[in-house]
């Protein structure tokens, strides 16, 4: 049996597409589905059972899961909010719940893959190489981002990274994100901007060498980015990897690429960007991605033009979902 937590999530959703890809379908997934639409995502899979996130751990902490085989983890369940600004309910649902999961597959030795996140490199001073002996020095510039700090660091302090693989997630997007409100990619936002009105509205820029729309981030797509980590479960590997395309790419490419994929002309508005974010904002961020290549993981992340047509044309406009196909 696979555990897949988050499993109606985007990277989750997409976890368990790729197990059944793979001829797995003795899956449990765990999430909180409450009202929201993240239903939809689990339609079109296979798999065995779902529970709700906290009768999971209750019964985690009381052994219901001792003694059953468990072929492994995927803990993609958490807050993935980086506007969220309640500590306290971050440090419970992103860490602690986080590290009860872990101390289980420790204890058990069960392979646990978990996300960790990009966010916690900050403002990318100390650069962006996961290198596990120096994560002590990163300063992530929001909440979000120390949760997940909080647990790369307690799980090193402990030496579960010896045996846990964390994943550093660069700006995923792709299938399976509608139900994410105001964190949809600026993908799926360009979809709907480019739709309805014609054009897309993208920040202006308030550092003087990057002009608007300049901005770079490492893009990619979730399809990618799950063949990463099927790649990192079925090696020896543990610790920290980067999960990116190892490019830096520009706000504005991406929006072509989506006007493009739509067949229409480029139209962008640049507006201004709320206060609340302008000291926490990322100009640019870019994965190294030579450690998972150093494992012998050669394959190449679609190019950004080629997977944003992809995400539009064959999920976006027919209204399709992963496993649809």
């Amino acid at each position: 049996m696979f555990i897949v937590t988050g499993g109606s999530g985007l990277i989750g959703s997409a976890v368990v597409w790729e197990l059944n890809k793979n001829g797995i379908d003795d899956i449990l997934i765990v999430d909180h589905l409450g009202t929201s639409d993240k239903w939809k995502n689990l339609a079109p899979l296979r798999y065995d059972d779902y529970m709700e996130k906290e009768d999971f751990l209750t019964k985690l902490e009381h052994n219901f899961f001792s003694g059953k085989k468990i072929d492994g983890v995927f803990h993609l369940g958490a807050c993935s909010a980086t506007t969220e600004r309640d500590a306290t309910y971050l440090i419970e649902n992103n860490f602690r719940y986080t590290a009860r999961l872990a101390e289980f597959c420790v204890e058990n030795y069960i392979r646990m893959i978990y996300a960790s996140s990009c966010a916690t490199y900050g403002d990318g001073s100390c650069g962006y190489a996961d290198d596990e002996s120096t994560i002590e020095k990163l300063r992530p510039m929001n909440m979000y981002g120390y949760s997940k700090q909080m647990f790369d660091l307690y799980a090193r302090r402990r030496g579960w990274l010896e045996q846990l693989v964390g994943c550093k997630f660069s700006n995923v997007y792709g299938p399976n994100e509608r139900h994410k409100a105001d964190m949809r990619s600026v993908v799926l936002r360009c979809y709907e901007q480019i739709t309805s009105c014609g054009r897309m509205k993208l920040f202006k820029s308030y550092r003087k060498e990057y002009a608007d729309g300049e901005q770079l981030r490492d893009f990619l797509y979730v399809k990618d980015a799950v063949k990463m980590m099927w790649f990192l479960y079925n090696s020896s590997a543990s610790g920290l990897f980067n999960i990116g395309s190892g490019k830096a790419e520009s706000w504005n490419k991406l929006a072509g690429a989506a006007f493009a994929a739509l067949n229409k002309p480029v139209d962008i508005e640049y507006i201004d960007m709320p206060e609340s974010l302008r000291d926490r904002y990322q100009y640019y961020t870019c994965a190294e991605m030579d450690k998972l290549r150093g494992l012998g993981y050669a394959e190449e992340p679609l190019s950004l033009e080629d997977a944003v047509h992809d995400y539009i044309v064959n999920y976006l406009v027919p209204g399709k979902y992963l496993g649809d196909e």
